[in-house]
């Protein structure tokens, strides 16, 4: 019997991003929850409580063997979604964040979702990659597991993340800042965090050091306080034809 060529067309195959997407589901039934992305990427979320579990069997498994984590970074979601750029005037309130027109959050943003860790990981034997996003459960001290016993390379990393963000991670072998200086105060990449920050550093030729104090730099608004035509894109200065509409005319 010959194959119906109908029905052999109808079955398409799977591409390398929906295979590997079946695969995590059969590895990890009920672990992970996939998220949208039109970047052509795979991006699946799991729990706190789940991210251990998680981690080692993306590791182990054969058909997954992702052996690298190449970046955990942190993000912070406070005002995502709920506010886009003042292109044509000034605001008091300086540059907000772009989100599609109409599709902008509305209300308080719900407990557990403000902070996430993100996880980068790769398979060098299969050539396949993953994006692991974990968010954190209490807002006010964020924290998930260390991955440091699964992955050795996210070490650096998850302080980079504790130091910037202030998520703190449970089980790693020594949580310092990383990148601020000693005695900084706050984690700079968080979305409350001041512009200027909140002290300074100079040298004081008194004490013959370098002190700290609070910061004198007076918060300012970076948006344009004036918005001037771009005068090299005028027909006269291009050869391009003059509309009548927009043809200057001497008073």
């Amino acid at each position: 019997m010959s194959s119906d060529p109908v029905n052999s067309a109808a079955v398409a195959t799977p591409t390398r991003l929906e295979a590997l997407a079946q695969a995590l589901s059969l590895a990890l039934p009920g672990k992970l929850t996939r998220a949208p992305n039109t970047a052509g990427e795979l991006t699946f979320e799991a729990t706190p409580e789940a991210l251990l579990g998680v981690a080692q069997v993306l590791r182990d498994a054969p058909d997954l063997k992702f052996e690298m984590c190449m970046d955990v970074c942190g993000v912070d979601y406070l005002s995502h979604g709920r506010g886009e750029w003042t292109t044509e005037s000034a605001t008091s309130s300086g540059f907000s964040r772009g989100v599609a027109r109409g599709a902008q959050r509305q209300g308080e943003l719900p407990p557990g979702r403000r902070f996430a860790v993100i996880y980068h990981l790769l398979s060098i034997s299969l050539n396949q990659r993953l994006r692991l996003r974990v968010y954190c459960a209490d807002d006010e001290q964020p924290m998930v597991d260390s991955v440091t016993g699964i992955w050795a390379g996210a070490n650096w990393f998850e302080r980079e993340a504790f130091d910037l963000f202030g998520i703190l991670f449970k089980g790693h072998p020594d949580l310092r800042r990383l990148l601020t200086d000693y005695g900084f105060i706050g984690h700079p990449f968080r979305k409350d965090f001041p512009l200027s920050g909140n002290v300074e550093v100079r040298y004081d030729p008194e004490k013959g050091r370098v002190v700290y104090q609070p910061v004198t730099i007076d918060p300012r608004v970076l948006v344009p306080k004036v918005i001037r035509h771009d005068n090299r894109y005028d027909p006269q200065l291009t050869n391009a034809p003059v509309h009548p509409s927009s043809a200057k005319t001497d008073g």
